[in-house]
């Protein structure tokens, strides 16, 4: 009895440390919205400039999450969980403590390369940690509580933070969790012994042509919004997309690639990576038009509008402690996916009323909970098919591939329905044209979360046998 339950205390522990930094990590995904302006004014930047403080966080966290995968399933997934912990606790104090718009940029690249190492490396110690199928839904339902709350909580907190202490803040509040972290890193499930020449066996080829064709890609889709740098948009998609091209043939004939073109054949990853793209382009515009419905027609101040949307992170933390689990074990993961695209498409199409006058309790709180019900239902839903259908070999890859079609996924969204939005803002002469351009912007990401519940019941709904784990590699035989 004592030893089983030193190993159920020891397992809430490893929970704890993977799900805190997971939290930290996906705050800094909004947290530096409200404290734009406070940046803007402090290091004498343009709307231009912002941008970047932003995009080079998001660029570097999608473009590297192959990367961050393949690493973690040749070196060890508590080793490369502790080298991206130290880049990101790092680039934390560097961002917060810049004093000029190329050291924050900069810093903020780095975070992204950390965060999407930390992402990749603790999805693989989630499945190879929690084996049995009730305490691996829980542990999932806690991930997925964390990942969901992470972009509200951003929000919420960011306007306070800025407020009281200042833009810095935002940044070297991640250095407390960081390090504290990285005290408890020997609690993780030890590495499998691995050859002494892994990291000979990375793609590099595969890494520079894969990551460079994601950041090229990510860069050109934020700037096709803004019409002096379309052509050089244009131009850059092509070359990303090219790139994209060679990198799929170097996988192809690579012997150790980074991205094992066979785990396509696994219905559960490729459908996970299609439903993920539409998750992230569905509701991450949805926080960026709450903000700009609540700040510039309702009249919010930044520290007001990031209240308002804090609901979404209490609800989906209750809902995924709670009923997440149970619904797991008994309708199954793509029946939670579909349930909680579904809940998301009704709490968007619920903001595409939003009035021009709105009383709070009546017309935004409802969208809030029942995007908090749906967001960590997609999360874990969406997640747990790919990384427990394939070998615990492959567990990081299968991660990194379908958290990078999310980030893919959310910078398409962001562009597309916030460009849609401006555009009928624009042209419009019709009264009240600004909150007009707003609903049917929320009406564009419920249709986006809707076609990916349908996606979810056509690509998803059979289970996958049980895979058979890889044989270990003889030292004697194997070719480096």
């Amino acid at each position: 009895m004592t030893n089983r339950g030193a190993l159920a205390a020891r397992d809430r522990l490893i929970l704890l440390v993977i799900t805190v930094v997971e939290l930290v990590v996906f705050l800094d995904t909004t947290v530096l919205n409200v404290a734009l302006p406070s940046i803007g004014a402090g290091l004498g930047l343009d709307e231009a400039g912002l941008g970047w403080v932003t995009n080079a966080y998001l660029l570097a966290f999608g473009g590297f999450m192959l990367l961050g995968g393949r690493a973690g399933d040749l070196l060890g997934p508590r080793r490369v969980f502790a080298s991206g912990l130290v880049v990101f606790t790092a680039a934390s104090a560097l961002a917060g403590f810049a004093a000029t718009p190329a050291v924050l940029i900069g810093a903020r690249a780095l975070q992204g390369l950390g965060a999407a190492v930390v992402i990749s490396a603790q999805l693989a110690l989630l499945a190879t940690t929690f084996t049995g199928p009730a305490v691996r839904n829980r542990a999932f339902g806690v991930w997925s509580a964390m990942a969901a709350a992470g972009a509200a909580i951003g929000t919420a907190v960011g306007g306070p933070l800025t407020d009281l202490f200042g833009w810095p803040s935002i940044f070297l509040i991640n250095l407390p969790v960081g390090v504290l972290a990285l005290t408890f890193v020997r609690v993780l499930p030890p590495d499998p012994a691995r050859s002494d020449r892994a990291a000979g066996r990375l793609d590099v080829p595969g890494a520079i042509t894969g990551t460079a064709a994601l950041l090229i890609i990510g860069y050109a889709i934020g700037a096709l919004g803004d019409e002096s740098t379309r052509a050089l948009a244009a131009a850059l998609l092509g070359t990303g997309l090219a790139l994209l091209a060679c990198f799929v043939l170097i996988e192809a004939r690579s012997s150790h690639p980074l991205m094992p073109l066979r785990l396509f054949t696994f219905r559960q990853v490729s459908g996970s990576a299609v439903v993920n793209a539409l998750v992230g382009a569905a509701h991450v515009p949805t926080f960026a038009l709450l903000a700009l419905y609540l700040q510039n027609t309702q009249h919010y101040s930044p520290t007001e509008s990031g209240l308002a949307v804090l609901p979404v992170a209490v609800v989906n933390i209750v809902v995924s402690r709670t009923l997440i689990p149970y619904a797991l074990d008994r309708l199954g993961a793509w029946r939670v996916l579909a349930a909680g695209l579904g809940l998301q498409a009704l709490a968007m199409a619920w903001f595409a009323r939003l009035p021009e006058h709105a009383t709070y309790l009546i017309d935004v709180l409802p969208g809030t909970i029942l995007l908090g019900i749906g967001l960590p239902a997609a999360f874990v839903g969406v997640t747990t098919p790919a990384v427990t259908s394939v070998g615990k070999a492959d567990a990081g890859i299968a991660a990194g591939i379908v958290n990078t079609a999310q980030r893919v996924g959310s910078g398409l969204g962001v562009t597309t329905v916030l460009l849609l939005a401006e555009l009928v803002a624009q042209r419009s002469t019709a009264p009240h044209a600004y909150r007009a351009g707003l609903n049917l912007a929320f009406a564009v990401a419920a249709a986006l979360a809707a076609i990916g519940a349908v996606l979810t019941v056509a690509l998803l709904r059979t289970s996958p046998a049980p895979v058979a784990e890889p044989e270990p590699e003889n030292p004697a035989t194997a070719h480096d």
